[in-house]
């Protein structure tokens, strides 16, 4: 596994809510780190390094290492809690990994080409259907995104997962269709309506696998 960005921590002797709010008050966020078929271990994490690492916008999709003591966990965030108002981190589930672990993660796609793209220099629009797509790739080579070349869709062309080179070692979590990514509308708006139906997904689509996911 290449070198990860580190994050310092330090254990927790105590849980619970009111040692979680002093902690917080303190300027630390509780977290824990478990699976690996080890232990689960309570920590916390300066806050004001935590909303760094929070701000590079890839915080849920990269491996870091976590420093406890003298021990040294590599791990994945799964699950980050929020203050409802204040929107500053509550709390951290951080999952350890190895090189050879495999992992769900939402990759986002790059459009390469747009002004190349044949139905986007006609006039036509660019009709995203997923900004993400959750893949099962390798922890310790975690892709930064998915890229497709659009220079030859032409207007009511789908492209689909199908159309990608994906890295390797890497695939989607849904196998079961080849599904739609984004579409060329048509300048009217009318193929971007029709484009979310193609393969069944758009908003409802989305909505009904996000229900299936949680």
């Amino acid at each position: 596994m290449s070198e990860n960005a580190t994050l310092i921590a330090e254990t927790r002797d105590r849980v619970g809510k009111g040692t979680s709010r002093a902690l917080r008050r303190e300027g630390r966020t509780p977290a824990v780190i478990y699976g690996d078929k080890k232990e689960a271990v309570s920590i916390s994490l300066e806050t004001k390094e935590l909303v760094k690492a929070l701000n590079t916008g890839s915080f849920m999709s990269t491996v870091y290492t976590v420093q406890v003591g003298k021990t040294k966990h590599n791990v994945l965030p799964r699950d980050l809690q929020l203050h409802p108002v204040k929107d500053s981190p509550v709390h951290v589930d951080f999952l350890r990994v190895s090189a050879k672990s495999k992992i769900a993660v939402n990759v986002p796609v790059n459009f390469l080409n747009e002004d190349k793209c044949a139905g986007l220099v006609r006039g036509g629009v660019l009709n995203v259907v997923r900004h993400e797509v959750e893949m099962l790739v390798p922890a310790g080579d975690i892709p930064e995104s998915l890229e497709i070349d659009l220079t030859k869709f032409d207007i009511g062309d789908s492209v689909h997962i199908s159309d990608f080179d994906l890295p390797k070692g890497t695939e989607p979590t849904i196998t079961d269709r080849d599904f739609t990514v984004v579409t060329i509308a048509a300048p009217s708006g009318g193929a971007g309506d029709d484009a979310g139906d193609e393969d069944g997904e758009g908003a409802e689509g989305d909505a009904e696998e996000s229900s299936e996911d949680s």
